[in-house]
């Protein structure tokens, strides 16, 4: 049995002894029920994923899955291949957006080179490939690779929960990235590349009109199957793309919560859930992208975003940014009085 089969039968929906427990504290608490929004809906998931009451998330991870995309060569991108590595490589200096921000929140940050153009620095021994082909003339990988890639986001998140890590954030470097994540979605939903495909990181009025010629180009040649993800990731997809994937279906096999950053990780979550729809109830939506498809597709995989702040960096820093909120709401739930010990009635629904 190969580590991806193995995963997928360990996927058991989340519990719901200890949601029930967490609601009632949340209900308890001396304040206007479900006053803090979201973000009782959020740390209520969270406990349940792990499957305690008590709500830790101390010992926080992102992990940034680098990788290069051949289809680069179409000129759908406003910079050069070279920027994947050197921005990887800039994750191990701490020399990021996503890194001042991973610092401020008490959050460790992983790179791993999944498929980069080149050997780097960064972590390469999930690495697939050097760089994916151009799919617009040949599939982007083959089966294998594709198998290989969610294979190594699998192997990753069993090496964070052994590490004592209770929850994940996800994040991806990669030129052509948003050109592979639209080929995907456009697949997956049955979507006209048209309203599936953006700008990326500033591309012009041209780039965005190659962009979409080569996303519809890769399409018809390859005819990938939107009822397989596995074929829809190897014909369109990135290694990037499979190393996410991989880690959503490892984490919901191993009870950890994991937040989804921006456009491509969604992209990877739906591709995730196509393979076993139990993976959603172990993910969390920090923001909402710019990017036209990212509404599609949260409304595809049923998430809310909580941040809405029109963010569009990529790295994980959405994920990222979510984190000193669930913080400041799990210092209410842990801290506060209830109702009892302040000798009031407490709030009760009315319909």
């Amino acid at each position: 049995m190969s580590l991806l089969e193995e995963t997928l039968q360990n996927i058991k929906p989340v519990r719901e002894e200890a949601r029930k427990q967490i609601e009632e504290r949340w209900n308890s608490i001396a304040k206007p029920l479900y006053s803090l929004g979201k973000l009782e809906k959020y740390t209520t998931l969270i406990g349940a994923v792990l499957n305690d009451p008590r709500i830790s998330i101390e010992k926080k991870a992102l992990v940034t899955f680098c990788a290069d995309n051949g289809v680069v060569e179409e000129g759908v991108t406003q910079t050069s291949q070279e920027v994947t590595a050197i921005v990887s490589e800039n994750f191990l200096k701490g020399d990021t957006s996503v890194c001042a921000m991973c610092r401020k929140a008490g959050v460790d940050l992983f790179p791993l080179d999944m498929g980069m153009a080149r050997d780097t620095r960064v972590r390469k021994d999930f690495k697939v490939a050097f760089g994916t082909k151009n799919m617009t003339k040949e599939p982007a990988m083959t089966r294998e690779e594709a198998q290989k890639s969610i294979e190594g986001g699998i192997a990753i998140v069993r090496e964070l929960k052994e590490k004592g890590y209770q929850i994940l954030a996800v994040g991806e470097m990669g030129i052509g990235n948003t050109t592979t994540s639209s080929a995907m979605a456009s697949v997956l939903l049955g979507r006209d590349p048209e309203e599936m495909t953006g700008r990326g990181a500033g591309l012009s009025g041209e780039g965005l009109i190659r962009k979409k010629t080569a996303i519809r180009k890769a399409i018809a040649l390859h005819h990938p199957d939107p009822s397989d993800p596995l074929d829809v990731l190897s014909k369109v997809g990135g290694f990037d793309i499979g190393g996410m994937m991989g880690l959503y279906l490892g984490a919901a096999s191993l009870s950890l919560p994991v937040v989804l950053d921006g456009f491509i990780t969604c992209t990877a979550a739906l591709a995730a859930i196509r393979m076993c729809p139990a993976v959603s109830d172990y993910l969390l939506c920090s923001h909402v992208s710019k990017e036209p498809a990212a509404v599609l597709i949260l409304e595809a995989i049923g998430k809310e975003a909580l941040i809405h702040a029109d963010m569009c960096l990529g790295e994980g820093t959405g994920a990222v940014a979510l984190f000193p909120l669930l913080e400041l709401a799990l210092e209410v739930y842990r801290s506060m009085s209830t109702f009892e010990d302040i000798h009031v009635e407490q709030y009760k629904e009315l319909k």
